[in-house]
């Protein structure tokens, strides 16, 4: 997905935290990456999270409009349904940056969706119909296992962890898989990217729907995996990046989620931050340089996710929902 980064890391390079240790760090594999973790939560099954990815990316490209698309949908409602109380699904048409007309169905699945108080996590589902930044393959789609896939995978392992281990009753968490997110292009303007959730923004599943917090998850399953504290983030929701990054350190993964400025992103969190007004961040996997080298390519599939990495996000937002303040 073709995500505009505004300042282009600007920060980082202009205050220079290249240094030696950030070059070790670098070249640490996986298995050093977890740091001895000073808290605890239920824990996360990263297999599981691994099969669900697995699963996404045997049906082949899911953009909208392809069968893969089509069957997705159903094995995302059937497999979210049955770790929820609830499942809300919208079949909507939406207007793509080009002018046509797209097919996209958005998937949310509540759990305890009585309670006053709300977290919203979210990922997209569909895949690339381009290629766009392969060197020879441009215009075939792309499996999408990290851009895409990684991140319901991480939320459906998720989803099954908080039915095993509820939160405290007064919280609910909702799930929205949303569709449509990568048919974008940027000559047709940053706001044809998030389509799906530009949808569910204007029309909640529920009305009048309100989250106390929001957290998107993006490539988050790529080896050696480094996610940064994107600038929207900081600007819309600062407070809840402080949270999640002391999560992350209590869990022992401070390696992956690293304290260093990244540019503001076009992503499905900031309409969620400006259309709906719920404060929303980005865990996305970013270099120094840029997004990773397997971002928009034919090397976007299974061999590039770690179950390593699938443990330390979803660690940590384990960590993070059963951190939350109990009345």
């Amino acid at each position: 997905m073709n995500r505009h980064i505004n300042k282009l890391f600007s920060i980082i390079i202009s205050s220079i935290l290249i240094s030696c240790n950030s070059d070790v760090a670098e070249k640490q594999t996986d298995a050093t990456l977890a740091n001895t973790p000073v808290a605890t939560a239920p824990p996360f099954d990263e297999q599981l999270a691994y099969s669900f990815i697995e699963q996404q990316v045997l049906i082949g490209p899911r953009y909208p409009g392809s069968e893969g698309q089509k069957k997705c949908a159903d094995y995302l409602q059937k497999t979210l349904g049955s770790f929820v109380d609830t499942i809300f699904t919208q079949s909507v048409s939406v207007k793509a940056g080009d002018g046509s007309s797209l097919p996209c169905i958005n998937i949310i699945g509540a759990i305890r969706p009585k309670a006053s108080k709300r977290i919203l996590l979210l990922a997209h589902w569909d895949s690339r119909k381009w290629s766009d930044e392969d060197p020879v393959n441009q215009e075939t789609p792309i499996l999408a296992a990290d851009d895409g896939a990684s991140g319901v995978g991480v939320l459906l392992a998720l989803a099954k962890a908080l039915k095993e281990h509820p939160l405290p009753s007064d919280y609910g968490v909702d799930i929205l898989l949303v569709d449509a997110e990568d048919y974008g292009k940027t000559e047709w303007g940053e706001d044809s990217y998030g389509l799906g959730t530009q949808y569910w923004a204007k029309h909640p599943h529920v009305e009048h729907y309100k989250a106390e917090a929001g957290i998107l998850l993006d490539m988050v399953g790529a080896s050696n995996a480094r996610f940064p504290q994107e600038a929207y983030s900081m600007q819309y929701a600062s407070s809840v990046v402080t949270k999640v990054w002391q999560a992350a350190a209590d869990a022992g993964y401070s390696s992956y989620f690293v304290y260093e400025d990244a540019g503001n992103i076009t992503d499905d969190h900031f309409f969620v931050n400006t259309l709906a007004g719920i404060p929303t961040i980005d865990i996305i996997h970013l270099q120094k340089t840029g997004f990773a080298s397997h971002w928009h390519t034919q090397q976007d599939n299974l061999n590039r996710i770690s179950k390593s990495t699938l443990k330390a996000v979803g660690q940590t937002l384990l960590q993070y929902l059963h951190q939350l303040p109990k009345s």
